[in-house]
């Protein structure tokens, strides 16, 4: 194999596929990229770079000249840190039997290949399912994502839920401490759009680093999905990737939702997220911030006698009676933030019951389409 490159593009490239890659694969060919010269995904002259775990699989078209074609199998971990740090000019990359050469500039670099027959192959795209728009894929994911679980012990909180009902798609997660859930519109194929409420799991991690890349403005995404098999795909931009589907049940998160909210207020994002900041300082390993909600506004309290205490009032639109609630900053912070709004609707109950944030437009009216559900901290006493 013999290629030469445009170092920004392969850089790219070589970095998003590497991110599928786990961090301790069970046998070393598992963390190696696959480059294969002579067809890109779309079958003309370039470069694929392939990555696939039997779980994860994620490939990218690259153009190139190829003087040689060929296939290789390296290290991405370390082809990912090279190609990062080479200078911006062209890449020649050829393969010398048990050697494969990156030289750039006066850089050059030479590393041991994998064998390639030991590599597994590559899956093919399920059955195509849809379409959606990339930049409303993006923001889906990022707003309900942040929501999921990071414990590989209970896998059924490391996922997404993805509801498909004809034209719309529901995305949801949870860690059984705040849930996030997110509706939008799509164009399903003709024969899914016909065949009823579809509902599968997806592993966050996937989908999220799916959305950074292809979640852009202008954009669209294809969702492939073989619910049988296990199987979901996705693909837009010249890349493409596939992932196995989480075998296990989500929990039933609807009976978790309020059906009513006695109290509510409308609140400013950018001033409360530095508000939270600044009272956390002193809360104990991030343990509680308190919220006193009154006719006076809202009051913020964090901390105590022993570790010191911090306490900041801002103005807001309120309603019902006056209650403190606490929550575990983190989550307060993490939920404002995934509303990707200036204004914030906080609605509740009773202090120990669930709290709702909603995102509210320029005219006070909560926004459709999503929610963030966080569960209270229960106050001392």
């Amino acid at each position: 194999m013999k290629i030469r490159v445009e170092r920004d593009g392969l850089a790219d490239a070589v970095a998003w596929v590497a991110r599928s890659l786990p961090s301790r694969p069970p046998v070393p060919v598992l963390g190696g990229i696959l480059l294969d010269a002579g067809g890109d995904s779309d079958g003309a002259d370039g470069l694929t770079i392939s990555g696939f775990d039997y779980e994860v699989s994620a490939t990218v078209g690259v153009p190139a000249t190829v003087a040689d074609g060929g296939r290789t199998l390296v290290s991405g971990r370390l082809l990912a840190d090279i190609t990062r740090s080479l200078p911006a000019q062209p890449v020649e990359i050829s393969v010398d039997g048990a050697r494969v050469s990156i030289a750039c500039g006066s850089a050059k670099f030479s590393l041991p290949t994998m064998p390639v027959e030991d590599y597994p192959q590559l899956p093919a795209m399920p059955p195509h399912a849809g379409e959606l728009a990339g930049e409303v894929f993006g923001l889906a994911v990022s707003q309900v994502a942040v929501a999921a679980g990071k414990d590989d012990t209970l896998p059924m909180l490391t996922g997404v839920r993805v509801e498909i009902d004809g034209e719309k798609l529901t995305m949801v997660a949870t860690d059984r401490f705040r849930l996030a859930m997110r509706e939008f519109s799509w164009q399903p194929d003709e024969n899914l759009a016909s065949a009823g409420e579809l509902a599968v799991l997806v592993p966050a991690r996937t989908l999220a680093e799916a959305a950074k890349a292809l979640g852009t403005a202008g954009s669209t995404v294809e969702l492939a999905l073989a619910a049988g098999d296990g199987l979901i795909g996705l693909s837009g931009s010249g890349r493409r990737t596939t992932s196995r589907l989480l075998d296990t049940e989500f929990p039933r998160y609807r009976q978790l939702l309020p059906n009513e909210q006695t109290s509510n207020a409308i609140i400013d994002v950018p001033p409360l997220v530095e508000a939270i900041k600044r009272v956390s300082l002193v809360a104990e390993r991030g343990t509680q911030v308190r919220l006193e909600f009154g006719e006076g506004g809202l009051r913020l309290s964090a901390g105590g006698d022993d570790e010191g205490s911090a306490e900041e009032e801002l103005a807001v639109n309120y309603s019902g009676e006056p209650v403190t609630i606490a929550f575990n900053p983190t989550f307060l912070h993490e939920g404002l933030g995934a509303l990707h709004a200036d204004r914030a609707e906080l609605s509740f109950t009773t202090p120990s019951r669930p709290a709702l944030i909603k995102p509210v437009d320029d005219n006070g009216e909560v926004v459709p389409g999503y929610l963030h559900l966080l569960m209270p901290v229960r106050l001392p006493g």
